[in-house]
């Protein structure tokens, strides 16, 4: 039986998971209080050459429809299979359309006029070897769409996620090294190898293996109202 006269032992509040509270925002929520876009035009978007008209829109995998997550899956195959196969990683559609049903990813996807999806980018935050960052999982374009300043454009949202989310201060991605012209792009817009990248691996034989992807990161600067749940003005 309890001894009522013994002090009452105050239990230590679990502290919460930022991130987890990030991602379990609805995509209203998550837009207006870590995207922030500096306009409410921001999902429209003019090409540039063609001043043909898209349209951006942010979902989670989870409000994806199967045509929208097939046809994210498709261009995936489309712009980047011949570097996934003879990868270490290979290419393994099973295990990439798992992948990409991630509840925790955001999508920003990129379609035209017709509703005929051109492009999009895939995020989560989440937490690398201990790090809070935004991962940049996918980014695909059509080809009409690539050197228009769209995929700058996407890479910039990430930024912005990672700059309204405390405590992340970081973007990070993966980049094939056969992607020499992403690896181009990556590094224009301040992307550097980050420390967790891997380096070689010496087998019990003596034989290198060297690494067929590098994973690159940039810091941004943290906005100083993050911390409010209210979304920007």
């Amino acid at each position: 039986m309890a001894d009522l006269n013994q002090p009452r032992v105050k239990r230590r509040r679990v502290a919460e998971n930022p991130i987890k509270t990030v991602n379990n925002k609805d995509d209203q929520t998550f837009i207006s209080h870590h995207l922030r876009p500096s306009s409410p035009s921001w999902t429209s978007w003019v090409h540039p050459k063609t001043s043909s008209s898209y349209s951006l829109s942010l979902k989670s995998a989870g409000n994806l429809s199967k045509t929208e997550l097939q046809a994210c899956f498709d261009l995936v195959e489309e712009t980047s299979r011949a570097d996934y196969e003879p990868s270490s990683i290979g290419w393994i559609p099973s295990r990439k359309k798992a992948e990409m049903k991630s509840p925790e990813l955001k999508y920003i996807l990129v379609k035209d006029g017709e509703a005929n999806l051109c492009g999009f980018t895939s995020l989560m935050p989440t937490w690398e070897e201990g790090q809070p960052v935004v991962y940049c999982y996918e980014i695909h374009l059509k080809a009409e769409l690539r050197g228009t300043g769209l995929a700058q454009q996407l890479i910039g949202y990430h930024e912005k996620v990672a700059a309204n989310t405390s405590p992340i201060e970081k973007v990070m991605l993966t980049c094939f090294l056969s992607n020499k012209s992403a690896l181009k792009f990556y590094g224009k817009l301040g992307f550097t190898k980050d420390d967790i990248s891997p380096g070689p691996r010496t087998l019990r034989g003596g034989k290198i293996i060297e690494p067929d992807y590098v994973i690159l990161s940039k810091e941004v600067a943290r906005r100083s109202n993050t911390e409010s749940n209210e979304p920007a003005s």
